[in-house]
């Protein structure tokens, strides 16, 4: 049956994460710090939203782009928070953030296109160009510094086919930011070059030290930029899939072709939780992520420090919910040391080179897990590191 197999979808890897997860979840006290999933329960009014929507027969089709109210509500959220301006009508509720990227790759990738994605990071964007028909160009970020986008960097990447720059900031893997003025940097070289800015902001409520700020809030940036977000991460809606995507006008009528014929449209009741959990989302004391987002950065500290100290050097994350250590100085690979260790102390981490090349003696560790499982897990680490470093 192979010759009915698409030769995209039959060359395609399977997910460094997903493999690690699959292995866990048959394998009696292992820990997981692999999924990047929050441990938190959706905030009970969240889920009482939806309950409500069912109650009341609200169980039909929504209009393709989503609920007219949540697009409102995502726009005015967007701006007040980020100082990104997206009208309600250039907005599409998705099926996840996932869908966003899916969906933004397919409407603007042509044979040969090259789509720049900085290295590491998130372990979709490769894929998806590549089912579209574009070509990955990874663009390599070192945690010297910062694991950021620089525009040295950039310029050496850019070729006559450049098409598109993916922003995956706040980073998963390695839990860098870029800053405004690190933003700023690199704007004169999109703009030279005429591309198209992806700005995946998954992760902007969580950022620690500071606020989020997006490249679509520089000015004329908007204008080329797809900004893709959504619930999963800050809110504790992974498994509502419900995100949304905002675009240049000509960008949204493609995209919004392809969601037609696809997705059709979000699953009515996650919408309608969407929108409760954006009802007090429009201040800096932002009641539904705030005490979350303290715990996280709880954790966060003692990952760091709990790496560094066993001789494994370890970026200090300022976003997102992830360790990126070097496992360098054990003499294995990060594949080599994550499978070891699943198999000696059953914790199981997620190969850096899942992320890209960059990634090869790195490891991914997520902190969105109990503290009680963390300190389990960082005893049963420091106990296999000690046998290889000596």
């Amino acid at each position: 049956m192979r010759k009915f197999v698409n030769h995209r979808a039959e060359t395609l890897k399977p997910s460094g994460i997903r493999k690690f997860f699959d292995i866990v979840s048959e394998m009696k006290d292992a820990i997981s710090l692999g999924v990047g999933e929050p441990d938190f329960i959706t905030p009970w009014h969240i889920r009482n939203a939806a309950i409500r929507s069912v109650q009341r027969g609200y169980t039909q089709y929504t209009g393709n782009r989503g609920l007219p109210q949540l697009r409102e509500l995502i726009s005015r959220y967007m701006h007040e928070r980020f100082g990104a301006e997206y009208p309600a009508n250039r907005i599409i509720v998705t099926v996840g953030a996932s869908e966003g990227i899916d969906l933004t790759m397919r409407a603007i990738c042509e044979a040969g296109d090259e789509i720049l994605i900085p290295d590491p990071g998130y372990v979709s964007y490769i894929p998806c160009v590549q089912l579209s028909g574009g070509t990955p160009v990874p663009v390599r970020c070192v945690q010297e510094n910062g694991f950021i986008l620089t525009p040295e960097a950039l310029e050496k990447a850019i070729t006559p086919r450049s098409k598109a720059l993916v922003l995956p900031f706040p980073n998963n893997p390695t839990g860098g930011i870029m800053t405004k003025e690190q933003l700023e940097a690199i704007v004169p070289v999109i703009v030279k070059h005429d591309l198209l800015a992806i700005s995946d902001e998954i992760y902007a409520e969580l950022t620690y030290g500071g606020k989020h700020f997006s490249i679509a809030a520089l000015p004329g940036m908007a204008e080329r930029t797809v900004l893709i977000s959504g619930f999963s991460k800050a809110f504790a809606m992974t498994g509502w899939r419900i995100g949304f995507i905002c675009s240049p006008k000509e960008i949204d009528e493609a995209v919004f072709k392809i969601h037609q014929y696809t997705l059709l449209c979000a699953p009515s009741a996650s919408q309608y939780a969407a929108m409760e959990g954006l009802k007090d989302g429009f201040t800096d004391n932002f009641a539904v992520v705030q005490s979350m987002r303290d715990e996280y950065d709880k954790r966060r500290r003692f990952m760091v420090d709990f790496f560094n100290s066993c001789g494994l050097t370890c970026f200090e994350p300022r976003g997102a919910f992830y360790v990126y250590p070097s496992v360098k100085a054990t003499g294995e690979t990060g594949e080599a040391f994550a499978n070891e260790l699943l198999r000696a102390e059953k914790v199981a981490v997620v190969p850096g080179n899942a992320f890209g090349e960059a990634g090869e003696y790195h490891v991914r560790c997520s902190y969105a897990t109990s503290m009680a499982n963390l300190d389990e897990a960082t005893r049963r680490i420091a106990e296999f590191t000690r046998r290889l470093i000596r």
